[in-house]
């Protein structure tokens, strides 16, 4: 047998499914509630019209969470710690400021989606789930340490899989699947230009960028053996050939999953006529009709699972970018007392999400709003991104590989045009 090569960690390789970790939960966490609506709405409004999308965006998103997760294995910091060290600190509060809002409008979609998924499948009152799975998400990341958290939500990832189920138990034209792929049928108005920079912001997010490198570290912090890459060089050859597979599978996880709700609404939901979908329960009751209760059940089940893995990585991303960006301490490994300002917002983050549910203001309207905020978010974000994985002060001799440059600034580029589409489109 052939000898196995050393790790980070300081002993020999471990299986495949061991070394999946930060980059497989962001990518399945990508397919949150929200998400799925905003696929669903895309779907039923375009037929098979934005699945190219999904295929064109997994290099770039493949790319551009490769560059966070670096960014925090070789320097030890979180992306908003190691932008105020380096950029100007207003430049910082911006981009935070902007990234809470959108996460706080997210994480209020997400509860409330999953509390309304419930209520489909068991009746009942849909506000008092969705507090309960917001509060339990909560609790379970104040009291828990990451290191017995963490397999939680590695777990949890295998709730995607009713999407896969899903697709199965409906007929597919795998044929006019692949030339729409191949040959788009792009529509020349408003409402395309708005999904086309929803979907990108839906599937590149910016707290995806944030929780991604914070888990780098939180996996640093928690090991032993593991020094950030500038201080521990030996490390990198097993640091980043992970890095490189957990992300690469965690990323085409989750766009094939995305693939696959698309799929399913313009199946099912658009042939039938069904256009204008709001929310990803509307989503799933109106597959019962159409498709029958298996596709139904799987579909709202799966709301509430990628729900469950979702709102915990809102929120903690939420209280790293803000703790990162105020110079405080952040992380899921210290108590409560030892990072009361992490914890602080993490649990305003969620009672706020929660709230959002009891007023006029219909969160989860708003959802589809919320991707298209990420949209315009991520664009300086990526930029500053891509600007500090090329620095020598801050990457030392791990600077970006050529491809991961050549693949971030045209995520950076696709995501700057669709904002620009956007506007022009609702210009015109």
């Amino acid at each position: 047998m052939a000898e196995r090569r050393n790790t980070e960690d300081g002993g020999t390789e471990k299986p495949a499914w061991a070394n999946l970790s930060a980059g497989l939960v962001t990518g399945a966490a990508d397919d949150d509630p929200s998400g799925i609506a905003t696929y669903s709405q895309v779907g039923a409004a375009f037929g098979y019209g934005m699945l190219w999308c999904i295929v064109v965006t997994m290099p770039l998103m493949i790319a551009i969470q490769a560059v966070s997760a670096g960014i925090g294995r070789v320097t030890g910091h979180g992306l908003m710690d190691g932008m105020r060290k380096y950029y100007p600190h207003r430049l910082v509060y911006a981009l935070t400021a902007s990234l809470v809002v959108a996460n706080v409008i997210n994480l209020a979609a997400d509860i409330g989606a999953m509390g309304a998924a419930l209520k489909l499948l068991i009746g009942g009152p849909a506000l008092l789930y969705a507090a309960g799975f917001a509060l339990l998400s909560l609790v379970l990341q104040v009291f828990i340490p990451f290191t017995r958290y963490a397999p939680l939500l590695k777990l949890l990832t295998l709730s995607l899989f009713a999407y896969v189920a899903t697709v199965l138990v409906i007929g597919v034209p795998w044929l006019a699947v692949l030339k729409s792929v191949v040959l788009p049928p792009i529509h020349w108005n408003a409402q395309y230009a708005v999904g086309l920079v929803a979907l990108p912001g839906t599937t590149i997010s910016p707290y995806l960028f944030c929780w991604q490198a914070a888990q780098e570290v939180e996996e640093m912090t928690s090991s032993k053996r593991r020094k950030p890459l500038r201080r521990a060089p030996k490390q990198a050859p097993s640091a980043l050939r992970r890095i490189g597979i957990d992300t690469t599978v965690g990323m085409v996880f989750s766009n094939l999953i995305a693939f696959f709700i698309i799929l399913t609404a313009a199946i099912v939901l658009h042939a039938h006529g069904k256009v204008d979908i709001q929310t990803s329960a509307e989503a799933a009751e109106a597959l019962r009709p159409l498709a029958g209760d298996l596709a139904f059940a799987l579909f709202a089940a799966g709301i509430i699972g990628t729900g469950l893995l979702a709102v915990p990585v809102l929120a903690g991303a939420t209280a790293y970018a803000a703790a990162g960006a105020f110079g405080q301490r952040s992380g899921l490994e210290y108590k409560p007392q030892n990072a009361r300002f992490f914890y602080a917002v993490l649990i305003v983050a969620s009672l706020a999400g929660i709230a959002l549910n009891l007023t006029p203001l219909d969160p989860i309207k708003a959802l589809y709003w919320s991707a298209v905020i990420n949209g315009v978010t991520a664009v300086p974000l990526m930029i500053v991104m891509m600007l500090m994985g090329s620095r020598r002060e801050v990457m030392g001799k791990f600077t970006m590989p050529w491809p991961l440059k050549i693949f971030g600034w045209l995520a950076t580029v696709a995501m700057a045009a669709a904002a620009v589409v956007m506007f022009i489109g609702w210009g015109t």
